[in-house]
């Protein structure tokens, strides 16, 4: 069964395409509930938009003389187990047309007055024949005893039936290249990279990756708005950012500028993607996303190129974007001034370490005491390789209980210091505890927000990085 969200008024008010009205009927044989809805895909959701009631005649109007249905392919959804078939609303001179159907063959549609519709069902209808007669070769080719010479035969029918779809989509889009049916086809088309035979083995692979970053969009027109309510246009998207690119904000925010670059900057499909990768970004579990966040925030929305947005979130946005830029990964971590337990003063930023591991903490922190013993075993085993604790009880106002905890758990050879301005708190944006931040040698922030027992994995990773980058140093030097 699919569900379907109830999309706000105040947000279909800006969805309202050129045309200002829209009349559909429809007429489904066997069906007699009360009512019949309508949902449109918007990304990877649908959304109900509306809702008509039977008539006398037995149909189902949906009308309105104040607004259209923006452009897209939508469902025409029967209760109660919301069973569906598709529509689709496109560049009809008007929104005024006829659907007919019956219950025993929903997706056998008959359409009056809207040429998109004639077009798309066709196209449908003929897909669904083919796989019809593909459908018994392909249960053939399931058996393991069948011969190579009777396989053969098998598929070279299946590739006559494939060479038909082809020659199909082809008239299509020569015929009726500006049709919502043909931007359909070029959304879906394969886009496969050269095999790149001439290139050594080694080489192929990241040249076809290469080649598929910058053609993975040639069949898709991403200026088209139509698109956005579409069932498919959302999953590939998402396989050119995700799965094309290294998972790493400035790899990211450069794909991500590049397929908003190909929309228009007015248009409903940017708004809808530019906050989707912004809030992707802000809910990452990723370490480090946050960078992707500001890139957002600072290239999109500070730059008066989110339309939609009043000036209060905007600003709420900045807000929080100029707190994270200072604790970006990369970025030298804010110095602290604070004092040891008898009182003498200690600055960060002369902590002579090779890694400090800034650690936040509480004494009455369910979470904390489960990380004391851990950070001890890790202090235990890297104190020798040059690695520090520098360590703030967060509660100041507690301070003595602080001390008690300290001695309790025999923590005290780490560096502990404490700030009864507490300013740690806006200058590391403390929210919970623990939190941890690990500083390189000149206190740049290497990896932050991470949990105890992650710290001995992370620094041996870090070393042998190291090692590996110094051993092809000098393998280059000779």
């Amino acid at each position: 069964m699919r569900h379907f969200l109830l999309l706000c008024f105040c947000c279909l008010t800006a969805l309202i395409g050129a045309q200002d009205s829209h009349n559909i009927t429809v007429k489904i044989e066997g069906y007699d509930q009360p009512f019949l809805s309508i949902a449109n895909n918007v990304m990877d959701k649908q959304y109900v938009v509306d809702t008509a009631w039977l008539n006398k005649a037995g149909e189902y109007v949906f009308a309105s003389d104040t607004s259209a249905l923006p452009k897209g392919i939508y469902l025409v959804v029967l209760a109660p187990k919301n069973d569906y078939f598709q529509m689709v609303i496109g560049d009809d001179p008007d929104q005024k047309f006829r659907l007919e159907t019956t219950t025993a063959k929903l997706n056998a549609v008959k359409t009056k007055s809207s040429l998109e519709n004639e077009l798309f069902y066709d196209y449908f209808a003929f897909l669904d024949a083919q796989g019809q007669k593909a459908g018994p070769d392909r249960d053939l080719l399931q058996d393991s005893t069948l011969a190579d010479a009777d396989r053969d035969v098998i598929l070279d029918r299946l590739d006559a039936l494939n060479s038909e779809v082809d020659a199909h989509q082809a008239d299509i889009l020569k015929e009726h290249p500006k049709s919502f049916v043909a931007a359909v086809i070029r959304v879906n088309q394969p886009n496969s990279p050269p095999a790149f035979d001439a290139l050594p083995e080694a080489e192929r692979m990241p040249a076809q990756l290469d080649w598929l970053r910058a053609h993975y969009f040639d069949p898709i027109d991403l200026s088209d708005d139509r698109l956005l309510r579409t069932p498919f246009l959302f999953s590939r998207i998402n396989y050119y950012v995700d799965k094309l690119f290294i998972q790493h904000p400035d790899t990211l925010a450069t794909a991500i500028d590049y397929v908003l670059g190909q929309m228009k900057p007015e248009s409903d499909m940017f708004k809808y993607y530019v906050v989707h990768f912004t809030n992707q970004a802000s809910s990452s579990k990723i370490i480090g996303m946050d960078a992707l966040y500001v890139h957002m925030v600072d290239n999109y929305y500070n730059a008066g190129k989110a339309y939609w947005a009043d000036q209060e979130q905007i600003d709420k946005m900045v807000s929080d974007a100029n707190k994270s830029r200072p604790l970006l990964i990369g970025k030298q971590a804010p110095n602290m001034t604070m004092n040891r337990r008898d009182g003498t003063p200690v600055d960060l930023y002369e902590v002579d370490a090779k890694y400090t591991i800034l650690y936040f903490w509480q004494f009455d922190c369910g979470s904390c005491k489960k990380s004391t013993p851990i950070m001890k075993e890790f202090y235990a085993k890297w104190k020798d390789k040059g690695v520090e604790i520098f360590s703030i009880c967060t509660k100041q106002g507690e301070i003595d209980k602080c001390w008690d905890y300290i001695d309790e758990t025999e923590i005290g050879d780490w560096l502990h210091a404490t700030d009864r301005y507490m300013r740690f708190y806006k200058d590391y944006d403390i929210k919970s505890t623990p939190t941890i931040f690990v500083l390189d040698e000149n206190k740049e922030i290497v990896f932050k927000r991470l949990a105890a027992e992650q710290l001995d994995e992370l620094l041996t990773a870090l070393e042998e990085q190291k090692q590996l980058e110094t051993t092809e140093k000098s393998a280059g030097k000779r």
